[in-house]
């Protein structure tokens, strides 16, 4: 068995090739796709992204963060970037330093809310702030022994998740009954029972002056609430808020982000309604469905282009969700790949479970085989007790593997032993006759390492002296990618000394590197990653939907986590079930539901549900009703430039840059103009400013869409004055007033629709 680790997490992100820091701001939103770009250049007001599986989601965020740096206009320390996990919020501080875009916090809820809350609280409590517990379940085993309850260690993590429930939706324990009935809450015991344990577990707490993660958000939420002043502080200290997976956001971090944010909507968030699959810790996508409601000015960009999977699992994916019902279905993305055709989704059906898992294997084997690396193929289950028999079938089949939500990489006894090694040779390696003769980091870290068991050859088999070396080898390519990414970027060479560095800042974030091996996982602690082939296994009625899924929210929400699995994969996809658990027993399981209509030879159970959204950018309005106008640079259409003077913008390029003006359409534009502005009794400027003519004299538009891309020609001026604009583009002659619209009433400037131009050049 090769252990556990989270060495997936970045295996995408570390194959991107780091070529040094943009060179400026503009550099930054090189590469961005339309709607990316304008998640990155829309940093004025609140903006909310709706970003589909694999749609470049995190890429889009960080360049936001890091242009609004490198352009000046946010400050690295005044913004707080939050997230759910140690690893994205580690993600998330390399891509921006890799932008260039250093100093800026990104932390998980729990994280930025602790580190308020030592710093706050001598000042708001008083002391020294109560202990943190690691783990929670020892307390509530000994309050629910006091109260007399014999429970497994399945029921008491059951118990455990009910308390944390109860605390992230803000419920104390006398409520938590009444909660439950109206949650519709499916309680895994009576809840009498629980609130009884929570009752205790809580005392139990008082009594050792020990607080939870969940307290953590409490008590930060009770100071900035009862502490003007303090409240004020962390206001002053952070100006600008981003929040990823804000559909996993619980009711107790929504306060908090609340009293972050004070009155100000300098707010970012991002999230996809569609891969809610955590209701069951308090998260809810209502804040994200709300987000419009509760900032009627905001931005709301869709990204549906997705780069990760092949147009083939992208159907399946749509597919999936086109019979979703409930809420967050009717705000579903319909997904557009990028990538080129691939093979199709494969479905196989098993006479039984060890013939699946041997199947399963098998077909990994045969990818391996081909080159496919261990580390890109995942099998994901709905629950972990489905892992072992996939265990023995990969390791009949000679195939190493890794099982995550297991041991952690940086707690493995030989990466902690090499750690103290590499430690060691950084502060005396000139003396350490294993240097002797190695030059450049790599070269060092595999001398070092050969110390500890590591050899230029794996060894043969599998077992624990294969797993050992894995975990090496992982270290000594980590090395090389340090050792290349600088390289590309024209910085010096790394020493041992940066590259432990960056060992401990892995060690912090949970941020492993790369260990070979095929990764088994829920579906749910797959959330967030990908695989180039992904086994989506054990899929029958009872375990896809589970059983104990009643109600029709519970079955949306598996629906929900079947669709995260199947966008995990980038290429391979297999979809597979077992009509009986052991060989020679009735086959009389059916596949899942949600297959219906997707797998060959089934027809779709239920009506579809209406279509996605496709990708696009809609603009809030302001109290007025008038549409907000684009924020964001307009950029040169011969240099690229972003402009900012009214003038160059009007004209869409530099001032400085070569004109192709036709003069002749010009100077018929502003005959025209003169003729037009006498009839309606205006001045000519109201018709169209002499920099939006110009404009339109130097793109010579087609149609009313390249038309209506020039700025100050609004929906109002494009129905009014759009068709004689066309017509002397294209070289015709107006005729008189029935033909031109001379005849028609005067207008005032207040008819003018969103969109349109200022009365003067000069104008904002």
């Amino acid at each position: 068995m090769t252990a556990a680790t989270d060495s997936t997490l970045f295996t995408h992100a570390e194959q991107d090739t780091f070529t040094g820091p943009p060179r400026d701001a503009d550099a930054v939103l090189e590469g961005l796709d339309p709607e990316q770009r304008e998640v990155a250049t829309s940093l004025r007001g609140p903006l909310c992204v709706l970003a589909g599986a694999g749609t470049g989601k995190t890429r889009a965020i960080t360049h936001r963060i890091a242009y609004g740096v490198r352009a000046g206009i946010l400050p690295p320390a005044g913004v707080l970037a939050v997230t759910f996990t140690n690893r994205a919020a580690g993600e998330m501080r390399g891509r921006l330093r890799q932008l260039g875009a250093e100093g800026v916090q990104a932390r998980t809820f729990h994280s930025a809310a602790l580190r308020q809350l030592q710093f706050f609280w001598p000042r708001a409590v008083g002391g020294e702030l109560p202990r943190l517990l690691e783990r929670k379940v020892q307390l509530v085993a000994e309050a629910a022994a006091r109260c007399r309850l014999r429970i497994d260690r399945s029921e008491l993590r059951d118990l455990t998740g009910e308390i944390e429930w109860s605390k992230v939706t803000q419920t104390v324990p006398e409520d938590y009954p009444a909660m439950v009935a109206k949650s519709g809450r499916l309680a895994p015991r009576d809840p009498a029972e629980t609130a009884k344990v929570f009752a205790l577990y809580e005392q139990l707490k008082r009594e050792r002056s020990a607080i939870d993660f969940e307290d953590v958000l409490l008590l930060t939420v009770g100071v900035l609430q009862d502490r003007p002043d303090i409240a004020d502080r962390v206001r002053t200290q952070y100006q600008h808020f981003v929040v990823d997976e804000y559909q996993d956001v619980s009711p107790l971090q929504q306060r908090l982000l609340e009293l972050w944010l004070g009155d100000r909507d300098s707010l970012c968030v991002v999230g996809d309604a569609s891969q809610t699959i955590y209701s069951f810790t308090g998260a809810t996508p209502d804040h994200l469905l709300d987000f419009r409601t509760r900032h009627p000015g905001a931005t709301i960009v869709k990204l549906v282009r997705d780069y990760r999977s092949t147009p083939q699992v992208v159907h399946l994916a749509n597919g999936l969700l086109s019979q979703a019902a409930g809420r967050a279905a009717e705000h579903r993305l319909e997904l557009v790949s990028q990538r080129e055709a691939g093979p199709e989704p494969v479905y196989t059906e098993y006479a039984d479970e060890p013939s699946e898992a041997e199947g399963t294997a098998q077909r990994i084997r045969s990818l391996v085989d081909s080159g496919v690396p261990a580390s890109r193929i995942a099998v994901l289950y709905r629950i972990n007790a489905q892992s072992e028999i996939y265990e023995q079938a990969l390791v009949d089949a000679g195939v190493p593997y890794q099982l995550r939500g297991a041991e952690r990489f940086f707690e493995r006894p030989e990466v902690r032993e090499a750690g103290v090694a590499l430690r060691s040779a950084a502060r005396f390696g000139g003396n350490d006759t294993l240097l002797d003769g190695a030059v450049g980091l790599p070269s060092q870290v595999r001398a070092v390492l050969s110390g500890k068991g590591w050899t230029d050859e794996p060894p043969a088999g599998s077992g624990a002296v294969r797993d050992r070396w894995e975990s090496l080898m992982a270290l000594v390519r980590l090395a090389e990618s340090l050792s290349a990414g600088r390289s590309a970027s024209g910085g010096e060479e790394p020493t041992l000394a940066d590259f432990v560095a960056e060992l401990d800042e892995r060690a912090n974030a949970q941020h492993a590197p790369t260990v070979e091996g095929v990764t088994l996982a829920s579906l749910h602690s797959a959330k967030g990653l990908e695989w180039d082939a992904v086994f989506l296994v054990g899929l029958t009625e009872g375990m896809m939907p589970i059983t104990h899924a009643k109600s029709d929210a519970q079955i949306e929400e598996e629906r929900r986590l079947l669709y995260v699995g199947v966008t995990r994969a980038r290429f391979h996809l297999h979809l597979s079930w077992a009509l009986s658990r052991s060989p020679g027993g009735r086959g009389g399981r059916r596949p899942s539901r949600f297959l219906n209509g997707l797998r060959p030879g089934s027809s779709a159970s239920g009506a579809a549900g209406r279509p996605g959204g496709r990708g696009g950018i809609e603009h809030g309005s302001t109290s007025g009703g008038r549409s907000r106008k684009r924020r964001g640079p307009v950029r040169c259409r011969v240099c690229g430039r972003s402009l900012t003077d009214p003038g160059e913008v009007k004209l869409m390029r530099c001032e400085g840059c070569p004109s192709d003006l036709d003069e002749a359409l010009y100077e018929r534009l502003r005959e025209w103009r003169s003729e037009r502005a006498k009839q309606l009794g205006q001045p000519a400027y109201c018709v169209f400013t002499d920099k939006t003519l110009m404009a339109i004299a130097e793109t010579v538009p087609e149609d009313d869409r390249a038309l209506a891309c020039i700025s100050g020609v609004g929906a109002r001026k494009l129905e009014r004055f759009g068709a004689d604009v066309l017509a002397l583009c294209a070289g015709e002659e107006l005729g008189g007033d029935e033909e031109t619209g001379l005849g028609e009433q005067s207008g005032t400037n207040a008819e003018l629709g969103a969109g349109d131009e200022p009365q003067s050049d000069t104008g904002p």
